[in-house]
């Protein structure tokens, strides 16, 4: 019969083991938030310039159109900046390799698996290059460096690859240190 202290014993344990190999993900955002606001700030001068120009020539709807597309554009762009929080966090250590995703609604889903048992494999398309990255254990499937390009796929599925077969040789000894 074990107690939950022996479980936050185990956990604290492999929390403490030295990481193999670590990654934090996220999406990318090309534009930043001075970016944000000078972008809007000349949108917003266009379209009140234009929008004025149609007012004076007696089309004043259009004055109304302007402002709801600056609005429309405003709201994208913050809907966008808020999927920009999504994270996702890979670790493996000679024990396990953990995978935290967090939404960028702040919801948490975490995977735990033992680096022995687990296999790495990739969807290829010809043209594009790799779309898809699938950690596969015990029937297990879950897609992970969603956030990522063909190019950097690549490079952390090289990565990953090195880290997991690090993990299957196991921890080395060195008396010297």
């Amino acid at each position: 019969m074990s107690t939950g202290n022996e479980i936050e014993r185990a956990q604290s344990e492999s929390e403490n083991e030295p990481q193999i190999f670590s990654a934090l993900l996220t999406p990318h955002r090309s534009l930043n938030r001075t970016g944000f606001l000078a972008v809007m700030l000349f949108l917003s001068a266009v379209s009140f310039v234009t929008g004025l120009a149609f007012l004076m020539m007696g089309a004043w709807p259009v004055l109304g159109f302007f402002g709801l597309d600056v609005l429309v554009v405003w709201w994208a762009f913050k809907v966008n900046f808020g999927t920009g929080r999504a994270r996702e966090q890979i670790t493996v250590t000679a024990s396990e390799l953990r995978v935290r995703r967090i939404s960028h609604r702040g919801q948490v889903a975490e995977w735990t698996f033992n680096p022995l048992w687990v296999r790495l494999d990739m969807e290829i398309d010809e043209d594009f290059g790799i779309e898809h990255l699938y950690l596969i254990s015990r029937g297990h499937q879950i897609q992970i460096a969603r956030f990522l390009g063909p190019e950097e796929k690549a490079s952390f599925y090289k990565g990953l690859v090195e880290a997991l077969n690090a993990a299957k040789r196991g921890p080395t000894y060195n008396p010297i240190s």
